[in-house]
């Protein structure tokens, strides 16, 4: 005979319902909670690379690193390449190649401001990195831009805005970047960069031309030539993570550029330059005999000019820390002795004898010029110097030639 059940039996059951309730409602809210954290946007970083601009200290490019997090307002770009010029002592360390740059934190949108208003274009690669990676390096930018960390020694090729991106993103991923790009090169060096980049200015890629010595021309890692905006995002592009995954997993155009697009690798031949100098090493063996004068008025200009480049060739190399500069071969080209060559061009130009003093060091001189030639085949430290032997080689063998014999007061007055 069934019996009822009692009224505790009755109560028990109840609360077994209730129990099965309640946890199956705490497994759905964690579902639903575990849903929407999985679809809430996370933070996310970014390489913000600006294209070359038409002022010379544009001409590199230049980038940055950007962090979108939706806990922030707006995102905020970390810009390695803030410096002031009104500072006391910046002409002095810019001149002594011991430069003080800064990170500076700021709005997206106000960095972006500027490359507008310059026409600038601006492109965004936003990359694959873990969450933990992520939120590791926006808290490093963050600790890096406050005002006691933000300043560093700049190095134009070493640790410049651009490295210092690299580096960044290089640390995170625990060295992988690193590898990949130091095992690959495009063969290109510290010279052909930079006077590719300045070659819309020529006082500029002259400069770097002349004042460059043997170090600014080994071959460079791609690893090594991200100190160029470009070809770092050139490399990003191609990077993997450790996992096989590309780094970069999406990229964006922010600003359409409007102005001259950066150069692209051009070699500059050396035959040119050669037939210049013979040119001129021919008109001036003609004039130096017949029209000594003529020949002087070429000559007194052009010595002045090797004599100030030749000590700024020796400035850089020993008083400065501009290491691209060191053991600078073209110092024989243009030595500073022609500055003794000066008065004695000076006195042919007014019809007079040059003087006593004035063939030893003419010969000296060319001497120097002719062992330029000599260096530059030697296999420790070769400089890419050929063009300006070819030009000024024969330059310096001409004014010798034609002057060595003692001019006589008569053909000086000529």
């Amino acid at each position: 005979m069934n019996r009822a059940p009692s009224p505790a039996r009755r109560g028990e059951g109840a609360l077994g319902i209730s129990r099965v309730f309640l946890i199956a409602m705490a497994l759905l809210l964690l579902c639903l909670f575990s849903a929407a954290a999985s679809a809430a946007p996370s933070l996310r970083i970014g390489v913000m690379t600006m294209a070359p601009g038409e002022l010379f200290w544009e001409r590199f490019g230049h980038n940055a690193l950007i962090v979108d997090d939706p806990a922030l307002p707006e995102p905020v770009s970390y810009n390695f390449g803030s410096f002031d010029p009104g500072e006391p002592g910046f002409v002095g360390r810019f001149v002594r190649g011991e430069m003080l740059y800064a990170l500076v934190e700021l709005p997206t949108r106000v960095d972006l401001g500027t490359y507008r208003e310059e026409g600038r274009g601006v492109r965004i690669q936003w990359l694959d990195l873990d969450p933990a990676q992520s939120q590791a390096l926006a808290a490093t930018l963050a600790e890096n831009a406050k005002p006691e960390n933000a300043r560093y020694r700049y190095d134009y090729f070493l640790d410049n805005c651009s490295t210092r991106v690299r580096d960044a993103i290089d640390k995170v991923l625990g060295g992988e970047l690193s590898r990949q790009l130091s095992a690959g090169s495009h063969g290109n060096t510290y010279r052909s960069e930079a006077t590719r980049l300045t070659k819309p200015a020529t006082w500029m890629w002259l400069g770097f031309d002349i004042g460059f010595g043997p170090l600014a021309d080994k071959p460079m890692s791609r690893w090594e030539e991200a100190f160029v905006p470009r070809r770092l995002a050139d490399s990003l592009r191609e990077a993997k993570r450790a996992d096989g995954r590309p780094l970069v997993y999406a990229e964006q155009e922010v600003l359409p550029h409007r102005v001259g697009p950066e150069p692209d690798e051009a070699p500059r031949p050396w035959w040119p330059y050669a037939l210049t100098g013979l040119a001129l090493a021919i008109a001036l063996l003609w004039a130096g005999r017949r029209r000594p004068r003529l020949a002087a008025a070429f000559a007194l200009p052009f010595w002045l000019a090797c004599a100030l480049l030749g000590a700024v060739l020796v400035f850089l190399w020993g008083f400065t820390a501009h290491w691209a500069g060191w053991r600078n071969a073209n110092v024989l080209l243009l030595s500073p002795l022609c500055l003794a060559l000066v008065p004695g061009a000076w006195r042919i130009l007014r019809g007079r004898a040059p003087g006593n003093a004035f063939r030893w060091p003419l010969a000296i001189v060319a001497a120097g010029a002719a062992l330029s030639l000599f260096v530059y085949w030697l296999p420790t430290l070769p400089q890419q110097n050929l063009r300006w032997i070819a030009l000024l080689l024969p330059i310096h063998l001409a004014l010798l030639m034609a002057w060595w014999p003692r001019p006589t007061l008569a053909a000086a007055g000529r």
